[in-house]
């Protein structure tokens, strides 16, 4: 696809459902995780230019994150605080049974008219999973389940006579009614699935329709595109993949004071909690069979904004970020997954001041492939 076929960038927020804000500092964040403020938040951002929202999975106190509500009936109540977001519920294979999750996921999705969509997390905590007498998987076998798990999630939505064998679940002859909504061009509730490693690539282009990359600069992100897309390739599924980055937004009137900002963050950094979590992070990633993994090559100031935000720098004036986000476009992004200091006040101004000189640069984007390509 050129790009002047391409659609507008998407922009989805990160839902803080999750005590502590988006960064671990203890910098102010204007930012609750409760109900009535993010209630407030999702029409805030449906009325700025954002069509998705992820909700978090946290199911114990960790690394400043104390309290947490849990995440798909956050999700099923800011879809029915909305009416045209589409809210991301994360859900962990293994302490899920995927034909209850696809149930409930149907039912949201008739409540909310066709707006429901799961982000698949292979998980990174252990202590999650052992804590409630699970087992924990090595870190390669975490995302063959997942790999199932989407799987199974796409059959029971599709088939009426839903049957799968595998390794770690079975089907035999289920037929979920309803069925999820019937949406133009989506066959079933969004598929959303992120990590670095080999293992988490290779599941993005064989079975999700989404995939999520942790905060990467230029070239991080577009080796991880191209990689996604040589395994859909091999799946004949090319071009049926799309990819979201992770990115923390700081927009301020000057660069100065948004450099200033992260500066701040980072020099208040909570130093207990963000090297627990580079404890907890690290080895997820060291365990995989060739190193490479989610937060592998992390550094402490990445790590407080914990799914390395700060590096995809979209930090600076309203024009800054835009040429950032075009440049991202430019190498494959379909979406972009902000967090902020302030949400309410934050995503307003993303709204009113960055939102639109991004539109002017896409449009001048298109233009000039149209040129190009009229003229080949």
């Amino acid at each position: 696809m050129s790009h002047a076929e391409q659609a507008p960038l998407k922009f989805a927020y990160w839902v803080p459902n999750v005590s502590g804000g988006l960064v671990t500092s203890t910098i102010e964040q204007r930012t609750d995780w409760g109900y009535d403020y993010n209630r407030k938040l999702a029409q805030l951002a449906e009325a700025n230019g954002f069509e998705y929202a992820l909700s978090q999975v946290r199911y114990i106190a960790s690394y400043g994150a104390a309290y947490q509500h849990e995440s798909t009936s956050f999700s099923l109540a800011l879809l029915l605080a909305t009416e045209r977001l589409k809210v991301i519920a994360a859900v962990h294979p293994g302490l899920w049974q995927p034909g209850v999750l696809a149930k409930l996921i149907s039912t949201a999705d008739h409540l909310s008219g066709g707006r429901a969509a799961v982000n698949v997390v292979s998980g990174w905590f252990k202590d999650e999973f052992t804590k409630l007498g699970e087992p924990w998987l090595e870190h390669d076998e975490r995302y063959r389940r997942t790999e199932e798990f989407i799987r199974v999630l796409r059959e029971i939505w599709t088939s009426d006579h839903a049957e799968f064998r595998g390794d770690f679940y079975r089907l035999h002859d289920f037929d979920l009614k309803p069925k999820p909504v019937e949406v133009p061009g989506r066959p079933h509730p969004e598929i959303f699935q992120g990590g670095n490693s080999t293992a988490a690539r290779r599941n993005g282009g064989r079975v999700s329709d989404w995939y999520f990359s942790n905060g990467k600069d230029y070239d991080g992100f577009a080796e991880q595109v191209q990689e996604v897309n040589g395994h859909a390739a091999d799946a004949g599924r090319l071009g049926q993949v799309r990819f979201g980055l992770n990115g923390f937004l700081i927009a301020r009137d000057s660069e100065r004071e948004a450099r200033e900002t992260l500066r701040e963050i980072i020099a208040k950094a909570d130093a207990v909690a963000v090297e627990g979590f580079r404890g907890a992070v690290q080895q997820a990633g060291s365990s995989t069979s060739d190193k490479r993994g989610m937060w592998a090559d992390s550094s402490f100031d990445d790590l407080v904004q914990y799914n390395d935000g700060f590096r995809t720098q979209l930090i600076g004036t309203p024009e800054q970020i835009a040429d950032r986000a075009i440049e991202y476009k430019r190498r494959g992004a379909d979406l972009l997954l902000l967090g902020f200091l302030h949400y309410h006040e934050e995503v307003e101004y993303f709204g009113r001041h960055v939102l639109p000189i991004i539109r002017e640069k896409e449009a001048e984007l298109d233009a000039r492939e149209l040129s190009a390509s009229s003229t080949r």
